[in-house]
């Protein structure tokens, strides 16, 4: 099974969505291994961001995600990274198919609800950046039998 790391950004979690895209990750089939809500440290959002660091938009991302409550997690299933990316939607929401968290709920893409890990290696570093090797609670769903052949 495959981790990738999502993040419900402050606009999710102020808007009252929090409930409604942790449902639709879990109606899918993945597992959150690992949750809290937490504010996001200005240290812990530049490492996050690290790449990002030389780009304009980077001092107002920093200042966004760390503006209110995140929540942080783990999510765990058969090709987590890519189907978190495809149940989150296009990083604009104006580009997201109806359907998508970020199709259904965004409308700008600097209010755009998730962060959803882009690679393995991706997931692996914000994974690390925001939950030590031992709060991931490894487990098996019952129903997984019927949501893997």
């Amino acid at each position: 099974m495959e981790q990738t790391f999502v993040m419900i950004k402050p606009d999710g979690v102020q808007r009252g969505l929090t409930g409604e895209i942790i449902s639709r990750i879990e109606r899918k089939g993945l597992r959150i291994v690992a949750m809290r809500m937490c504010q996001v440290t200005d240290e812990t959002a530049r490492r996050h961001y690290a790449e990002h660091v030389e780009k304009p938009f980077f001092n107002s991302l920093i200042e966004f995600i760390t503006s209110s409550p995140a929540v942080p997690m783990i999510v765990e299933g058969a090709g987590a990274v890519s189907v978190m990316r495809t149940i989150a939607g296009a990083t604009d929401p104006k580009e997201s198919l109806v359907g998508t968290i970020r199709g259904d709920f965004g409308l700008d893409v600097g209010r755009n609800l998730i962060h959803s890990a882009d690679s393995l290696e991706s997931a692996k570093r914000e994974i690390a950046i925001h939950f030590t090797e031992d709060e991931a609670v490894l487990y098996e769903r019952a129903e997984e039998r019927w949501v893997y052949e």
